[in-house]
C-alpha cells in the first residue's frame, strides 16, 4: 500500500512552493506529482507555474521522495523534447522521477497552442503513437521515427535513464485502447474513476466502475501476455462522488482507502490542501492521514 500526493504548481517556488514538496517528504508521502497543464479549470486566472521547472526544483531540493506528472498529455508535449527532459529530471533526482502520462483532455491545454481541440479518437490516436516513440527515446540512444503525427531524425538521448531500461510510466486511461498502452508500457495504471458518476452517481457506484476498470485492464493484460499483479494501480483522489469527503477525517479516509485497496489499487493519490479552491481542506487532516493512515490500514 502506498499513499501519495498531488501538490499543484500555484505558490511561487520562494514563497511557499518549496515548501510545501520538502513538506511532503518529511510526511513520509512515497510520491508527490503535480499536473502537467499550462493552465487548469478553476485556477486559469491565477499563479500557475511550469511542470518541468518545479519538479526539477523540488528533485534538487528533497532526497527521498518519488517525484512524477499526473499526467503529462500530448495536448502540448512533443515526445522528442520531453525525453530530453526527463532523461534530465531522472538524472537531478537520482533515479526518483515516474512519468504519469495520457491522452489529455479538451480543456484550455489544448488550444493554448492555437489549434482545435481534437475529438478523443484524435486524442487516442496521437497517444497510441506518442507512448511507443517515447519508450525508443528514452532507451535507445538514437532514434529515427516518421510516423502520422510525430517524427524524430537521429534523435539522441545519451546516456538514458538512471533508472533501467528507463524511468516508470503510470498510463492513465479506462478506455480499451489506452488500456493496451498501460498493459504494454506501464509500470502503474492510473483512473480517477468514472466521470460520469462525480456529480450524480454513489460511492457505491463509483466502487463498481472501478471494479470494472480493473476487469478491463487484466483482460488487457492477458491479451498482451503480462501478468496484471506487476502493474501497480493507481487511483487520484477527488473526482469520485465522495469529493473531498474522504480527507474530511482521518476515520474517513482510512475507510475510503481500505476499501479501494480491497478493489486493487495500490497506490492512493491525495491533493495536498489550497485554501479557497476545489481542494480546500484542513491542513491538519491533510498531515494525519499522511502519518497515521497506512498505519491504521496494515492493522
Amino acid at each position: 500500500m502506498r499513499l501519495s500526493t498531488v501538490i499543484l504548481p500555484v505558490r511561487p517556488w520562494h514563497s511557499g512552493g518549496r515548501d510545501e514538496w520538502l513538506r511532503a517528504e518529511q510526511l513520509g508521502f512515497h510520491t508527490a506529482y503535480t499536473y502537467d497543464h499550462l493552465s487548469w479549470r478553476t485556477f486559469r486566472d491565477g499563479p500557475w507555474y511550469g511542470a518541468v521547472p518545479t519538479l526539477t526544483a523540488a528533485a534538487a531540493a528533497t532526497e527521498r521522495l518519488r517525484l512524477g506528472t499526473l499526467v503529462t498529455s500530448p495536448n502540448f508535449r512533443h515526445p522528442v523534447t520531453l525525453a530530453k527532459e526527463l532523461i534530465s529530471l531522472d538524472d537531478i533526482s537520482g533515479g526518483r522521477f515516474t512519468l504519469g502520462i495520457g491522452a489529455g483532455g479538451t480543456g484550455f491545454d489544448a488550444t493554448a497552442l492555437g489549434q482545435e481541440p481534437w475529438t478523443p479518437r484524435e486524442r487516442a490516436d496521437r497517444l497510441a503513437e506518442f507512448v511507443p516513440l517515447l519508450d525508443r527515446l528514452l532507451t535507445e540512444d538514437s532514434v529515427t521515427h516518421e510516423g502520422a503525427f510525430y517524427s524524430a531524425d537521429q534523435a539522441r538521448n545519451i546516456p538514458g535513464c538512471v533508472q533501467r531500461p528507463r524511468l516508470p510510466f503510470a498510463v492513465a486511461a479506462t478506455g480499451p485502447r489506452g488500456l493496451r498502452l498501460a498493459a504494454r508500457y506501464g509500470q502503474a495504471w492510473v483512473t480517477t474513476g468514472d466521470p460520469k458518476l462525480f456529480e450524480t452517481g454513489t460511492p457505491e457506484q463509483s466502487r463498481e466502475a472501478l471494479r470494472g476498470q480493473i476487469g478491463k485492464l487484466a483482460k488487457a493484460c492477458a491479451d498482451t501476455g503480462r501478468n496484471m499483479s506487476g502493474l501497480d494501480k493507481v487511483l487520484l483522489t477527488g473526482f469520485t462522488p465522495d469529493g473531498g469527503r474522504p480527507i474530511e477525517s482521518l476515520d474517513a479516509f482510512v475507510d475510503f482507502a481500505g476499501r479501494h485497496f480491497d478493489l486493487g489499487f495500490t497506490e492512493i493519490v491525495v491533493h495536498a490542501p489550497i485554501p479557497d479552491s476545489d481542494f480546500a481542506a484542513d491542513q491538519a487532516v491533510f498531515e494525519r492521514i499522511a502519518t497515521e493512515a497506512l498505519a491504521q490500514l496494515g492493522a
